[in-house]
């Protein structure tokens, strides 16, 4: 398959977090063309992808996860469209495309590492980060626009919790509003001072999602919030400050991807973005470089869609870099 063929077909296998196994049995198959492929279990039904050409010192990346709701492919003359055109099918298909350039061209030492999970808990990731191949650079691949990011926030999400009695509501004074000590604590929330740093920009917090209560006439017994955090630098600070404005509600749950400082290389063209990506969830694989055709704009959109042209640019670049970073230990 040509570089649109190859990204409308892995656009038309639907992989919405959690099904994510056709998708991976459709790679599998057509890596196993080009090499030997490994399937890394991550649970009973899921698993990542390895597959290798030599012995890798570069290793490209990204994830075989959507967001859902699936929608099928479709193209005109300057776009593919589908759900994961740009998050992060065609940057699948570009990476794949790069590879079958550099085996042409001869050129061994890299490899490919495919993950589930990434749009929820990068559970796919962290299994990787326990079985390392010994990479020394780690491409990772997310919408850039092709412009290699210096850096990307990090990510505190909170799920918070409040408790209170039940009582009917023409008798307020006999119950406890959980629903008002929920919002009294996310109104403290949202006076704690957020950091700034001189790359990476402002901490932005986003109270995401509320629900509580039972009915309109029963003074609420129970409310829930989820709340997101984008960071910059460390959160040990802000982390004591938050627990201070939530004193009185539960934080039932707290995960965090710390924010990154990401390699750069002379002549690719820079820029900073503001998700999380499975980057701080590799480590192991080496130094992290992150670039990737699209744009998060349209990501998680019904009109997510994907340039062919950076889909073209991008097979150029990813070479390119393999080669560069080969380069760069001597080889």
């Amino acid at each position: 398959m040509d570089l649109i063929a190859l990204t409308r077909a892995l656009i038309d296998v639907e992989s919405v977090t959690g099904n994510e196994r056709a998708v991976g049995e459709f790679l599998f198959e057509y890596l196993s063309r080009l090499g030997p492929v490994e399937r890394m279990p991550v649970t009973e039904d899921r698993f990542n992808l390895f597959a290798s050409w030599g012995e890798p010192v570069v290793v490209l990346s990204t994830h075989i996860d959507t967001v859902p709701p699936f929608f099928p492919s479709s193209e005109d003359g300057d776009f593919v469209y589908g759900r994961g055109a740009c998050d992060t099918k065609g940057i699948l298909a570009s990476m794949i495309k790069a590879i079958e350039t550099l085996l042409s061209q001869g050129t061994g030492g890299f490899g490919l590492l495919l993950v589930v999970g990434e749009e929820t808990d990068s559970i796919g990731a962290q299994v990787a980060n326990r079985q390392p191949r010994g990479s020394r650079y780690l491409i990772n691949g997310e919408p850039t626009e092709n412009r290699l990011a210096l850096g990307s926030k990090g990510a505190l999400y909170l799920r918070i919790e409040a408790a209170g009695r039940m009582a009917h509501s023409a008798y307020p004074e006999l119950g406890e509003s959980a629903i008002d000590r929920l919002l009294e604590a996310l109104a403290r929330l949202r006076d704690v001072p957020l950091p700034s740093d001189p790359v990476l920009g402002e901490t932005t917090l986003n109270i995401g999602k509320i629900s509580g209560g039972r009915a309109s006439n029963v003074i609420a017994d129970q409310a829930r919030a989820e709340v997101l955090i984008r960071t910059v630098g460390d959160t040990a600070e802000l982390r004591r400050s938050i627990r201070e404005a939530l004193a009185g509600v539960l934080i039932a749950e707290e995960r965090e991807t710390r924010a990154m400082r990401l390699g750069s290389l002379p002549g690719f063209e820079s820029t900073l973005v503001k998700y999380t990506t499975d980057i701080p969830r590799l480590g192991a694989w080496g130094e992290p470089f992150l670039l990737g055709p699209g744009s998060i704009h349209v990501a998680h959109t019904p009109g997510e869609r994907v340039p062919k042209r950076e889909l073209e640019e991008a097979v150029r670049l990813y070479a390119e870099m393999v080669r560069r970073l080969q380069r760069r230990d001597g080889l």
